[in-house]
């Protein structure tokens, strides 16, 4: 048994074991620290930790620009935003990158036509376009990444209620989002050395910082995912937040 996840690794997951303070970003868990010490009571060992990176300001820097630049001459990248005329057709191209993209990945079970079609009809009336990019590689597709405004800010001030009034706070309070988190970066293997990655990076950073937003959130990254880990640390961000997957230690294990 392995957990806690809903339903998947393709949705929320983790226990958050570090950095309680503050409310969770959009499509991120939260639970009391003493959750911690309940589900470990019980038999359940770490089976694998998931980082949240924070990133303090999100526009890039003049060497961040000039080194995008070279890598986008060296490379032949280029790298567009979401078309919503194509909403559709866009949502297919993700599904194939995504299940390419992380079939390696501990974990990962590939997401069904009709799982992302929940998902995307969900997003699909609060998601900016200039937050959803693909890349391309002498024309062909390299990979996708997608940033979401954090609006469990407006939310929040909704108490739960759309009516009488909780659609207008929403409205309102949206205009204060201050933070981005970048839900999903992924890349085809083929093309995981040129620059892609790092280029549709900064072009979400660039995007939210128009956008007016100030911070922005990376999360969830496996542990050992050195090579994206690395990545977004050079750009600044660091760990500030740890989700925990649990397994049941199987018998043999127990007996070792």
């Amino acid at each position: 048994m392995r957990g806690p996840a809903s339903f998947s690794l393709n949705e929320e997951a983790g226990l958050l074991v570090k950095g309680f303070d503050g409310p969770p970003v959009v499509m991120m868990t939260y639970n009391p620290p003493w959750y911690v010490e309940l589900v470990e009571g019980y038999g359940f060992a770490k089976s694998k930790d998931l980082f949240a990176y924070l990133m303090e300001s999100v526009g890039p820097t003049e060497r961040l620009l000039s080194v995008a630049e070279k890598l986008r001459e060296r490379y032949k990248v280029t790298v567009r935003t979401l078309d919503k005329s194509r909403f559709w057709d866009e949502v297919d191209i993700v599904r194939r990158v995504y299940n390419e993209a992380w079939e390696d990945n501990w974990g990962h079970i590939p997401m069904t036509e009709a799982e992302l079609t929940y998902m995307a009809k969900q997003l699909k009336p609060v998601v900016d376009a200039n937050l959803v990019v693909f890349a391309e590689v002498d024309g062909e597709l390299a990979g996708f990444g997608l940033g979401l405004p954090d609006f469990n800010v407006a939310l929040r001030k909704m108490n739960g209620r759309l009516l009488p009034i909780g659609w207008a706070k929403a409205l309102w309070y949206s205009r204060k989002i201050d933070l981005a988190r970048c839900v999903t970066l992924g890349v085809l293997e083929k093309y995981r050395r040129s620059g892609v990655a790092e280029l549709m990076t900064l072009e979400l950073l660039k995007n939210a910082a128009a956008r007016g937003i100030v911070k922005g959130e990376f999360s969830w990254i496996l542990e050992d995912n050195t090579m994206m880990r690395t990545a977004i640390e050079k750009m600044g961000a660091s760990v500030y937040r740890t989700y925990r997957m649990y397994d049941v230690p199987t018998a043999a294990t127990q007996r070792a």
